[in-house]
């Protein structure tokens, strides 16, 4: 993943592989890989390859995704750039700030994106129509 043109707040984490001939494990801790406490997981699978998700930011949610299996293609927006990386490796997660216009699209079959985050579901958090995004992060395409 690449991680120079990331808008700010976001970043990727590497995770560590820990494993011996009976296989893999990677552990996700709060305050080590994930920089906050994790109040909420959750995870997105069966989503077909023509469907996109997300399609919203948040007002103050951080939140920390990894392509547990298979793969998808994350689009970042800032308001000023957009930039769009492929998830598709469990030792490698993407961070997520606030402030983000974020959709996820190209859903393998076989994809579950796992996502923890730093506060419960509250839809008041959420900033659902990309027009409203712009117009909160002052963007001039707004």
């Amino acid at each position: 993943m690449p991680e120079a043109k990331l808008p700010k707040g976001c970043s990727v984490v590497p995770l560590t592989i820990k494993g011996d001939d009976r296989g893999s494990l990677i552990a996700i801790e709060q305050h080590r890989e994930a920089p906050f406490e994790i109040a909420r997981v959750y995870y997105i699978f069966g989503t077909g390859p023509n469907v996109v998700r997300g399609c919203h930011a948040h007002l103050r949610l951080t939140q920390l995704a990894v392509a547990v299996a298979g793969s998808c293609t994350m689009a970042l927006d800032d308001g000023t750039e957009r930039l769009s990386l492929v998830l598709d490796d469990p030792s490698s997660a993407l961070l997520i700030g606030p402030n983000v216009w974020h959709e996820m699209s190209e859903f393998s079959l076989d994809c579950v994106l796992m996502v923890l985050a730093d506060a419960l579901y509250e839809e008041s958090e959420y900033i659902r129509g990309y027009d409203a995004f712009l117009a909160h992060v002052g963007s001039p395409r707004a």
